[in-house]
């Protein structure tokens, strides 16, 4: 209690933004003037609903928030506990501003089951009960689009520094880069700011596509960056004009973002990486661990596409995997393994978009390839050549995606119940009200002639 005051004070902080991501990794809270924060962390009164585990990326409600089914209907409070080793200052607001991410907990004191951090926390301690550490390095892509406040319209790219739009792909080009750099200076000191760990930016294929590379690390904490990455590139960008999307295909005829994950497993003790021996070889965990993707990644895809427009982004020839083949190197797999030494062998999962929750995309990486490594399951052959010519073993639509998933038992006993029952409530939610609009496709082709 007194290192946060102390922390408060030393920078001049007057309010404090609470953060609580719900299941679509949305930052939800509650903004507090810092003398009452502090009062609530005394007595213990900082409360918030449980239904924050209920909402829908529509803004409604579906079911309980991972309780019984008593709990969903009385909708109790959580008692949040913030974690202080999140505490960060928060860019770009008039008043001194922190954020501090909050984890909730029933009366007892026993963690909120159905929160996104809880669940990846939950699959973390049965790596930590083997003696093992996963490392974990997100790579994200977004859009920047000119201001479109009607939804019905599609989206384009905005005007550059040289006022005009980009027309073509320009993956890796400095000058296209070049043409957004006041903003892409912002996104740095704001994410100095903020402490984010961030690395190199580029220009990706799309038209005012650009990508960050986080700096590896614990999954919570680089989870807890990308929430807060999200929410600062957005401000920085309509600061400047623009809009800045993380959907996994905002259009059309431009390839999808994704957020790639580079993941390893070192031994708590020593930090040796487990997946390679002393020669540089592949260890025999290495290969159950991408058995265990490749058996079970395609059985929970709503956890790293986790929307309806998540599927338009997984088609063949456009930058995004549609398969979980496995190759050294190999972009057009779902699975890549970066070139590196021993001390850095890991495996790259192309399948996340960047619309994903990064705690629960992370999280159906680890537990998928925990049981490949339990099971001993070995991977198919590597893919050496286009591995779209090998057929697709992802789900193509939402619906088909949580059919499979409803049916996985052995994440969805790792996983837990109330989570499980939570998240699937809330998808099927959401693609129930998708069903029920009718599109402009439909009523450009079919209103006069059918």
């Amino acid at each position: 209690m007194s290192d946060l005051k102390t922390w408060l004070e030393a920078r001049g902080i007057t309010e404090v933004e609470f953060l609580i991501p719900d299941m679509n990794g949305v930052p939800r809270g509650k903004v507090l003037p810092a003398a009452k924060l502090l009062q609530s962390v005394r007595d213990r009164s900082l409360r918030l609903p449980s239904s924050v585990f209920a909402v829908t990326v529509t803004g409604e409600y579906a079911g309980g928030g991972g309780g019984g089914e008593e709990e969903s209907y009385q909708d109790p409070d959580m008692v949040l506990r913030l974690d202080g080793s999140t505490l960060c200052v928060a860019p770009g607001l008039k008043s001194p501003t922190a954020f501090v991410f909050a984890d909730g907990h029933h009366p007892d004191g026993t963690p909120w089951a159905s929160s996104p951090r809880q669940v990846l926390r939950s699959i973390l301690g049965l790596y930590k009960a083997r003696g093992w550490k996963p490392i974990v390095a997100p790579e994200i892509e977004f859009y920047l689009t000119a201001l479109n406040p009607d939804p019905d319209l599609p989206l384009t790219a905005p005007a550059g520094r040289s006022g005009r739009s980009e027309t073509s792909p320009q993956p890796y080009g400095l000058e296209a880069i070049n043409e957004f750099e006041d903003i892409i200076d912002d996104i740095y000191e704001y994410s100095e700011i903020a402490g984010l760990n961030v690395d190199t930016m580029i220009h990706e294929s799309g038209a005012a596509q650009l990508e960050i590379n986080f700096v590896h690390g614990d999954p919570v904490a680089l989870s807890d960056q990308v929430i807060l990455f999200k929410r600062l590139v957005r401000q920085v960008a309509l600061r400047h004009g623009v809009y800045a999307t993380f959907m996994a295909k905002p259009m059309e005829h431009q390839p999808g973002s994704a957020m790639h994950l580079h993941v390893s497993v070192v031994d708590e003790a020593d930090g040796t990486n487990l997946f390679s021996d002393a020669r540089g070889a592949d260890k025999p965990m290495f290969r159950h661990f991408v058995g265990g993707l490749q058996r079970y990644l395609p059985l929970v895809a709503p956890m790293f596409a986790p929307n309806v427009n998540s599927f338009r982004r997984m088609r063949p020839s456009h930058s995004a995997p549609i398969n979980v083949q496995w190759g050294r190197d190999n972009r057009s797999c779902g699975l890549r393994v970066p070139l590196s030494d021993r001390h850095n062998r890991r495996i790259e999962n192309r399948l996340p978009g960047a619309d994903a929750n990064p705690y629960l995309a992370i999280a159906a990486t680890l537990v998928c390839g925990y049981l490949g490594v339990e099971e001993a399951i070995e991977p198919t052959p590597q893919v050496k050549g286009n591995a779209y010519h090998f057929p697709r073993t992802l789900p193509k639509t939402l619906e088909d995606a949580l059919e499979r998933f409803a049916a996985c038992a052995p994440v969805r006993g790792l996983l837990g119940e109330p989570f499980f029952t939570a998240f699937q409530s809330i998808k099927e939610a959401e693609l129930e009200a998708f069903q029920g609009v009718i599109s402009s496709w439909e009523r450009d082709h079919l209103l006069l002639k059918v």
